[in-house]
């Protein structure tokens, strides 16, 4: 049944645009691949150790993935490409090889495998150009932004999916992603998370996928029933219509994942699919779990999740929500080892590790976000030229003029009663608030201004509401740095004209009263 959009977005940011050459691949010393642990059903069938051991190459085009691909010895010789910079529809071109079969305008990984793409440095963005996955194996991709990646109006690119796999794919691991859209299907937008045609074993992880009609699907109709063995877990679902996710027949986990604004429907389980949903936060959201628009049934199995406001609708032949108390009506046996945290916990966890730039950081299993060990690495980083995020520094205000006074601001939404002039304005006594949990604002210069430092106040009462954040340099695109919680932030000395400050996780309402700038 086809449904009508009705996603309630906050605007995201500016795409800024690189130039569109193509970027050669630069080698570096062969390297093992610069993961953490892979986890969930990627971790079966053998494992997904993606390009580990392979040569390493550094890539900032689309043409440059592309050539690092057909440059190698053969489809399966193991490879890890670092990607910095923005990657769109200028940059990338189709590359032909005998190791390689790509095409303009889309990341075609196609009947290959043994690859890693992983986002280094001040980040990777796939801007309106998604990922798609064919034909291929063991498949990692870490640390990555895709975002507003269309299907119809222009420019068009996979179909409409953020990522996309179909035709015999076999072990994905999808790590520390952020996966957008700017609305639904109207807007022509897809999905943000397919699988379809016999894909099996995978895992998407520490993710954020949002302001979408659709968050993803596991087979593309009621007959496309071989998909199956997939992991979610630890992944923040927002604003998003339905499709979190849509599972026609075979098995998948959900564990300790925020479902937070869910529209219309969430786990669509359907066909014959079995979920094993354990230990997520479901939150101010409808129906998030059950059998929705077929008669054809799906299962569940249920234990120690937290609905927090939300409603169920009620049942007819073709809407089957398992609330308004959901209980088990399937058994689902889970192969691999996992640690729950409590779902209490979840919102917390969530929006200190889910998405890219957050540092690879995961949960240790008792609600507590860390780094990853000695063993499981994060992304090579670049030499000291080019540093990459920093955490927040010390919470004293940097000496200095703060540049912020006299300059402009705007930003995505704000709540009634509140300005972003406000938090340029010198005064803690006045604030700016999105119009929900999350949102962005923004101080900006009619001249190129250099910034190394921002402190971002919170107004009385409201301090520690702030969790997750990333600040990005508006002229370009780039994360300049990410983390959690207020107070000062350092990064390299950069000049712009517009500096951005986006909240993309919450605990209450956050308020920010100053959004101050330093030089040095």
């Amino acid at each position: 049944m086809k449904r009508s959009v009705a996603v309630r977005l906050s605007a995201l940011l500016a795409t800024g645009a690189l130039a569109a050459a193509t970027g050669m691949a630069l080698s570096t010393s062969t390297a093992s691949a610069a993961t953490g642990g892979v986890t969930g059903y990627a971790t079966q069938n053998g494992g997904t150790t993606g390009g580990a051991g392979g040569q390493t190459v550094r890539a900032t085009t689309g043409t440059a993935i592309h050539q690092a691909l057909c440059g190698r010895a053969s489809s399966s010789t193991p490879i890890v490409i670092q990607v910095e910079g923005t990657i769109n529809h200028g940059n990338t071109a189709k590359v032909s090889g005998s190791s390689c079969n790509t095409a303009a305008g889309v990341i075609e990984l196609k009947q290959i495998s043994n690859v890693t793409i992983v986002g280094v440095g001040n980040g990777a963005v796939f801007d309106q150009l998604g990922i798609h996955i064919r034909e291929s194996s063991n498949i990692i991709i870490q640390n990555v932004t895709v975002r507003n990646v269309k299907k119809s109006g222009s420019p068009t690119s996979n179909g409409g999916d953020a990522i996309g796999m179909e035709s015999d794919v076999r072990n994905v691991w999808v790590d520390h992603a952020t996966l957008e859209a700017s609305g639904g299907e109207s807007e022509g937008y897809d999905g943000l998370f397919d699988m379809k045609d016999n894909t099996q074993y995978v895992t998407l992880s520490y993710s954020t996928l949002r302001n979408s009609g659709r968050g993803g699907l596991i087979g593309s109709s009621e007959s496309d029933r071989s998909n199956s063995y997939i992991t979610f877990h630890h992944n923040l679902y927002e604003n998003i219509d339905s499709r979190a996710p849509l599972l026609r027949g075979g098995v998948a986990h959900m564990y300790n994942n925020h479902y937070k604004s869910l529209n219309e429907s969430g786990i669509n389980s359907r066909a014959g699919a079995r979920a094993k949903v354990d230990n997520n936060y479901f939150e101010d959201s409808k129906d998030v779990l059950g059998t929705f628009y077929t008669t054809e049934a799906g299962y569940w199995q249920v234990s120690g999740n937290v609905f927090d406001n939300v409603t169920w609708s009620s049942r007819s032949s073709d809407h089957n929500p398992a609330g308004p108390d959901p209980t088990s009506n399937t058994s689902v046996s889970i192969p691999y080892a996992y640690t729950l945290d409590a779902a209490g916990c979840v919102p917390s966890v969530v929006s200190q590790t889910a998405g890219a730039n957050k540092g690879l950081k995961v949960s240790d299993g008792s609600c507590t976000p860390q780094s990853p060990g000695p063993t499981s690495p994060g992304p090579t980083s670049p030499g000291p030229t080019s540093p990459g995020p920093t955490s927040p520094g010390p919470t004293n205000p940097p000496t200095g003029t703060n540049l912020s006074l006299g300059a402009g601001a705007d930003g995505s939404s704000k709540a009634s009663g509140t300005s972003y002039g406000n938090v340029i304005d010198g005064s803690t006594s006045t604030y700016w608030s999105p119009s929900g949990s999350t949102g962005s604002v923004s101080v900006k210069w009619g001249s190129a201004t250099t910034v190394s430092k921002i402190n971002i106040r919170e107004a009385s009462g409201s301090t520690g509401a702030i969790g997750s954040y990333r600040v990005i340099n508006q002229d370009t695109g780039a994360v300049l740095a990410s983390g959690s919680g207020a107070g000062v932030i350092s990064f390299a000395q950069t000049s712009l004209k517009k500096i951005t400050f986006e909240i993309t996780g919450s605990s209450g309402t956050p308020r920010v009263a100053e959004f101050e700038t330093y030089a040095s």
